[in-house]
């Protein structure tokens, strides 16, 4: 890690994950590369291995934002309501993954390469972004529920987090995809990140 103050070495982190950021709306995870996103920032290639070892280092520090800011939405709805519905919950619950379409697709794209690719230090720090969206979703159980005891908030986590994992590539289909869908006959009907959510939350539920 080279020299300089905290803040410094976070502000050069920050500009090295939003280049990485900036490429993924257009490029896909393997034609990214160190040198193209050096090409987007102050810094050449050898100056980014500085701050993160591998590619798939900065995309878990991405995921790792995007799971921060879903933590933030999860803890605004719980401390924003005295009294909460099941479909109220359900509802809150699939309006806070609509707004998080990179969290989504970085769950099911590139997760393990992620995972496997990074220091064990980076994966921890990521894992205690994920641990806290755990938490955030429980505490809002907790808040509202209070006919699920802790066994059942277990049940709901363990069934509903690897169930987001998967709901992109259904409700994100490219032109080709649609293309492709049509030819074999599929029968196929795309619904949104939120009604997916939804329909899950709803029935995990009741």
């Amino acid at each position: 890690m080279p020299k300089g103050s905290p803040e410094l070495t976070n502000a050069r982190r920050e500009e090295i994950i939003s280049a990485c950021r900036t490429l993924y709306r257009e490029l896909s995870f393997k034609e990214i590369t160190i040198m193209k996103i050096a090409d987007y920032t102050s810094f050449t290639r050898t100056s980014i291995y500085n701050y993160f070892e591998t590619k798939e280092e900065i995309f878990l520090a991405i995921l790792q934002k995007e799971y921060e800011l879903w933590v933030d939405d999860l803890n605004a709805i719980t401390d924003s309501h005295n009294t909460m519905s099941k479909d109220e919950i359900a509802c809150a619950l699939a309006e806070s993954l609509k707004k998080r379409a990179l969290l989504l697709k970085l769950m099911s794209m590139n997760h393990y390469d992620m995972e496997e690719n990074s220091r064990e230090e980076r994966l921890c720090a990521f894992k205690v972004a994920y641990g806290s969206s755990l938490r955030a979703v429980d505490r809002l159980l907790q808040k509202f529920c209070a006919e699920m005891n802790e066994e059942a908030r277990q049940r709901f986590l363990y069934a509903f987090f690897p169930f987001i994992y998967g709901i992109y590539p259904y409700a994100v289909l490219t032109e080709k995809q649609k293309r492709a869908m049509e030819q074999a006959d599929v029968g196929y009907i795309c619904h949104s990140v939120f009604d997916l959510a939804f329909a899950c939350a709803q029935k995990l539920l009741a």
